[in-house]
């Protein structure tokens, strides 16, 4: 995957963390992220990426969604 720490893109399928700091993702997308509930304290886990560089499908409150591997590289996280 990434050699990135602690960040979102460094889990692995499974594993579930606290969501700490957005970084530089776009401001539309915080904005969307936000809408949907998912923010800064938030836990998320990562059910699995999508093949040849695609997407991350992630679950958080009960709700799966989809970010780009460039985004989930910006956002940092603890594991929970």
């Amino acid at each position: 995957m990434s050699d990135c720490q602690n960040c979102l893109l460094g889990l692995r399928p499974g594993i579930s963390a606290e969501i700490r700091h957005f970084g530089s993702i776009d401001p539309a997308l915080k904005r969307r992220l936000t809408d949907l509930g998912i923010s800064v304290g938030s836990n998320i886990t990562i059910k699995r990426y999508c093949p040849c560089g695609g997407p991350l499908m992630l679950e958080c409150s009960g709700q799966l969604f989809g970010i780009r591997q460039k985004e989930a590289a910006e956002i940092k996280v603890a594991v929970s």
